[in-house]
């Protein structure tokens, strides 16, 4: 089980309200783990996603894939008023380049 969660996507951030760092895992949105240093709250929220994964198998439960193993094809859809489309084909024209590359460009 350690090599799965070691795949997993965690970002520990400062939560002013509880005064502590918050370890968050990307792929278990609705876990958390409070820790006075940022060390602590990754080791627990780490040790949190172990439990969860190991109930998880126990119980027969599908088990969500990493973030960093599921394939992307680099391709998605965003809907955007078409004032939006229309400003940002003329300012992807004035650039020289495709809509796409403008976009995409602004993304990154």
């Amino acid at each position: 089980m350690a090599k799965t969660v070691d795949r997993y996507t965690y970002r520990v951030t400062w939560s002013e309200d509880d005064r502590e760092h918050v370890g968050l895992c990307a792929e278990f949105p609705s876990l958390s783990w409070l820790g006075n240093k940022p060390e602590t709250a990754l080791r627990g929220i780490r040790a949190l996603v172990t439990r969860v994964l190991d109930d998880m198998e126990r119980n027969g439960e599908a088990v969500p894939k990493p973030i960093s193993s599921r394939p992307y094809s680099g391709r998605f859809v965003v809907r955007v008023p078409p004032e939006v489309h229309r400003m940002l084909a003329i300012r992807a024209a004035e650039s020289g380049v495709s809509l796409n590359r403008f976009v995409s460009s602004k993304l990154s």
